[in-house]
C-alpha cells in the first residue's frame, strides 16, 4: 500500500472493524453500534460510512457524503495557497566603476523590489585587474545600503565569492506588513 493511499481514511465497505463509535451526519454522537448496523444506516441516508479515528477503541466512523467532504478540503487547500505569499529572492548587478546615472537607476529597480516585499541579492561583478581592488565593490554596497536603510536590512552582510561580491538585503518588517495591508485593503474594495 502506498503512502498516499495510507493517508485517505478507510470507507463503507473497507472497514473492518467489528464495531464502531458513531457519529451522525450533523456531528451528533449515536453511540457503539456493529460496522454492519452503521453501514446500514448510512446506506438508507443515501451517505457514506468513513472511519474517521481508526486508531481510537472502538473506531470513529461518521456518516457524510464523501464527495462532498473531498470537494470541500480541495476548496479551504487552495484558498489556503492562493493567501501564503511568497517571497521571491530578485538579483541586481553592478559593477565596481558604475556611473551615477546607472546607479541611480538600478537602485530605483531594488526599491521597486523591495516594494514588492521580494528580498534583493545585490551582485558586484569584478572583471580582470578590478579584482586587486574588491574595497571599490564594498563602497557600492556600502553606498547602498545607506541609501536604502530605511526601507530595507541587510540579512548576509557583504562577502566575496570567487570574482562575484554578494550581500542580501531583505524590505524592512514594519514596511513589509504595511505594503501587504495596503495590498489587502485594495483587494476588499473590488
Amino acid at each position: 500500500m502506498s503512502a498516499i493511499a495510507a493517508q485517505e481514511p478507510r470507507l463503507n465497505d473497507e472497514i473492518t472493524t467489528r464495531e464502531c463509535r458513531l457519529i451522525d451526519f450533523d456531528g451528533n454522537q449515536m453511540g457503539v453500534y456493529p460496522t454492519a448496523q452503521a453501514q446500514r444506516i448510512a446506506d438508507d441516508m443515501n451517505l457514506d460510512l468513513v472511519e474517521i479515528a481508526p486508531n481510537a477503541d472502538p473506531p470513529v466512523c461518521r456518516i457524510m457524503d464523501y464527495g462532498k467532504f473531498k470537494y470541500d478540503q480541495a476548496i479551504k487547500a487552495k484558498q489556503a495557497r492562493k493567501n501564503q505569499n511568497k517571497i521571491e529572492i530578485k538579483e541586481m548587478k553592478f559593477r565596481p566603476k558604475i556611473d551615477v546615472g546607472d546607479y541611480t537607476t538600478k537602485k530605483k529597480h531594488v526599491l521597486r523590489f523591495l516594494d514588492g516585499g521580494n528580498k534583493v541579492k545585490i551582485t558586484i561583478m569584478f572583471r580582470g585587474r578590478e579584482m586587486a581592488h574588491p574595497e571599490q565593490g564594498l563602497s557600492i554596497l556600502e553606498r547602498l545600503a545607506d541609501d536604502l536603510k530605511d526601507v530595507a536590512v541587510i540579512e548576509n552582510q557583504p562577502k566575496m565569492e570567487g570574482r562575484n561580491m554578494h550581500m542580501l538585503i531583505a524590505p524592512l518588517p514594519a514596511t513589509a506588513k504595511k505594503k501587504k495591508e495596503a495590498k489587502n485593503d485594495e483587494g476588499k474594495d473590488n
